[in-house]
């Protein structure tokens, strides 16, 4: 899943190189921790939440689809 988010998001941004996601695991979910270069966090969240939206449905379905814990994704604001 984070290889899955990694790919996605490189695409969608100009400092691919700058993003990274790291794995936070509780006792009921799996948390997806988003951070991109300064300059991307807009275009990862896209107009009116889109992008984002659609990115947390689809790591929503497949992890429910893989019947593991609940999955989450938040984008870190680095500043």
């Amino acid at each position: 899943m984070q290889e899955f988010i990694e790919t996605v998001i490189k695409q969608l941004v100009d400092k691919p190189d700058e993003v990274s996601v790291n794995i936070v695991e509780t006792e009921k979910q799996v948390i997806y921790e988003l951070t991109v270069g300064d300059g991307d966090f807009g275009k990862v969240i896209g107009k009116k939440g889109r992008n984002i939206s659609a990115l947390r449905s689809l790591v929503f379905a497949i992890n429910a689809k893989q019947g593991g814990k609940r999955a989450r994704l938040d984008v870190i604001d680095q500043k």
